[in-house]
């Protein structure tokens, strides 16, 4: 993900690196262009062509060393006509949600049965929870912790990790075994009480006769083939390893779109529990895929793992600006632990994509389509401000791919909005004693787009990050009706933003009383990053947060580095369908790298 505002040359020489910083504009050699990921740091580059004295390579270096100079300008804060007759420019007069309990996840600091870890910027922060246990997967490592209920007395032990995520496949073979990779997403799939890892290969694998090839936009769904004979094999326990040492993920995203050579597929992996034990057994599934796959956000709905992931940050062509995959695999024999399929579309000049994902149990009507959105506007071209979202209806057929179709888009009208200071990579929040700035990802929903249903009634929850008339940030919030038609239409919207400072980065979720709850970022000079929750009523007036801000965490330093997090991520307590749990960063007291805080919150009204 996310187009690189700077460059900078690391240079090989004997064991030893420099660093120096390359203008966007320098002349590279047009022979090549690769990209790299070092450990969910993504990262943009054109290889030179070999020396026989140096191995040289550009790289984009996203790390909190002092080397990661900020993007040369600011990006001004203006917010359309129109914008700001929906902010809130107060704070709600309801009491906060509860923090009900918290505690530090995988960061700075943190020790767990397998040791320490080393961990890149940005976090990646994904969570899930269930019955008894909570997982966090952070760039390129994952852990568990106990949850408090019928099998433990306390929350947030850490029972396994830090590991790095792969561990999940270990035994499996094939690029899911033998790379390990960031970006990885958890999922707690609610309906049937599974746990689902899914964790992109951003490196291409060895030249296979079987692979894809030829994937391009338009209506026809492509199915991915299966990346190891026989898969998934029998499920296999979680591998419990001794201390690991910490290793770097490998680096490399070689073989990106511009290379004429010859190239092995990219692979999408795929781990589903047997139970609603994480520590317990796996079936493990590997597609291959000819797109790069980069931030896969995936989603559960009755008919379908949904993952919709992108290939490039830079334009594809000169007609084609984005390029975008909605894919979705075969959730019913996933958890059958038989052979299943994977089925892409390629979507072109759209914004990033997410699908909806279903909090609670209550399902959709039969054969309903999932609902995918995405933003307006387009980064790559300067159009950061819109009046719409887009949705589709995407319909897959297991039977006969040739009817897998994504209906649209269709553009629902909403208040004008900017994307937060530009977009994605953007020099955007302050920070109080230091110039870094921090990124904003303003150009796109966040996950997850929830989907609750509660008796007849189906609603989606979208948020992203927008300029504000104050000259700051702000959490555009979105409930979505379905009708009996299967028609989405805007139910209510607002901008939550009572001050002057930065709230971005957000995520949603839904409890089965219909209270809607959003946890984001906040900061801004003099505030150091930390994390906030805010949250309404399901009948309370529309378009307000309309309980006052819970406090996750309060920031105690400031980050060194750019990229911030990337994405937070909200997720249901299955145990009661109420709490909801939270994870975000921020930076301890003298901390040069971020710690993590998960966190859950019941709101008035639902079991309590």
């Amino acid at each position: 993900m996310n187009r690189v505002p700077a460059r900078f040359a690391i240079t090989l020489t004997g064991g030893h690196r420099r660093v120096r910083r390359h203008a966007i504009d320098e002349p590279m050699m047009p022979d090549r262009q690769a990209h790299y990921h070092t450990g969910g740091a993504r990262l943009e580059a054109r290889a030179r062509r070999s020396r026989p004295h140096a191995a040289v390579a550009l790289l984009v270096v996203s790390t909190f060393a002092s080397t990661q100079s900020p993007p040369a300008s600011i990006p001004a804060i203006t917010a359309p006509a129109g914008s700001a007759a929906i902010e809130q420019t107060s704070s709600g007069a309801r009491a906060p949600a509860t923090l009900v309990t918290s505690f530090d996840g995988l960061g700075g600091g943190f020790v767990g049965p397998q040791g320490t870890a080393m961990l890149r910027n940005p976090s990646d922060n994904s969570l899930a929870v269930g019955p008894n246990h909570i997982v966090q997967t952070v760039n390129s490592r994952m852990a568990i912790f106990t949850k408090r209920g019928k099998q433990f007395e306390a929350t947030g032990k850490v029972l396994y990790g830090p590991v790095p995520t792969n561990n999940v496949f270990r035994g499996f073979g094939p690029q899911c075994e033998t790379r390990n990779n960031g970006d990885a997403v958890v999922r707690y799939d609610q309906i049937a009480d599974r746990w689902l890892i899914v964790m992109p290969i951003f490196g291409r694998g060895p030249i296979r006769l079987d692979q894809p090839t030829g994937w391009t936009g338009g209506e026809r769904a492509y199915l991915s083939p299966p990346g190891r004979p026989g898969q998934p094999g029998p499920a296999v326990p979680l591998f419990q390893p001794q201390a690991i040492p910490d290793v770097p993920a490998p680096t490399g995203r070689g073989g990106q779109r511009g290379d004429n050579a010859p190239q092995g597929p990219y692979s999408m992996c795929y781990a589903v529990s047997t139970g609603p034990d994480p520590l317990g057994s796996y079936y493990r599934y590997e597609f291959l895929r000819p797109l790069f796959p980069d931030y896969p956000r995936p989603s559960i709905w009755p008919d379908g793992y949904y993952v919709a992931t992108s290939t490039s940050d830079n334009r594809i062509s000169d007609t084609i600006a984005t390029q975008k995959h909605a894919c979705v695999v075969d959730r019913t024999r996933m958890l059958k632990g038989e052979p299943a399929a994977e089925q892409c579309l390629v979507i072109e000049n759209v914004n990033f994509l997410n699908n909806a994902d279903i909090d609670g149990t209550s399902l959709p009507p039969a054969g309903a389509p999932n609902v995918m959105m995405a933003a307006g506007g387009t980064q790559l071209d300067r159009i950061f401000e819109a009046e719409s979202i887009d949705a589709w209806q995407f319909h897959v057929d297991w039977k006969n791919p040739a009817n897998t179709r994504a209906a649209g888009p269709e553009k629902i009208s909403v208040a004008p909005y900017h994307y937060l200071c530009d977009g994605q990579l953007s020099n955007c929040v302050p920070q109080p004693g230091v110039d870094r700035r921090l990124d904003s990802q303003g150009d796109k929903i966040m996950s997850r787009l929830v989907y609750r249903r509660i008796g007849d009634q189906e609603s989606l929850v979208a948020v992203h990050s927008v300029n504000t008339a104050a000259g700051a940030g702000g959490v555009r919030w979105y409930e979505f009706r379905i009708d009996k038609q299967r028609s989405v239409s805007r139910y209510q919207q607002g901008t939550y933003a009572p001050d002057r400072y930065f709230r971005w980065m957000a995520s949603p979720a839904i409890d089965r009383a219909g209270n809607i709850a959003i946890g984001y970022s906040f900061g801004g000079t003099p505030n150091f990053p930390g994390q906030r929750l805010a949250g309404r009523l399901a009948n309370d007036p529309p378009g307000l947060l309309t309980l006052r801000e819970a406090i996750l965490v309060e920031g105690e330093a400031s980050q060194n580095a750019l990229r911030w997090e990337d994405y937070t991520q909200t997720a249901m307590d299955p145990s009661d369908d109420c709490t909801i749990w939270y994870v975000g960063d921020y930076l301890a007291k003298g901390s040069e790298t971020y710690s993590t805080k998960i966190g859950a919150f019941g709101l008035p009204g639902c079991g309590r």
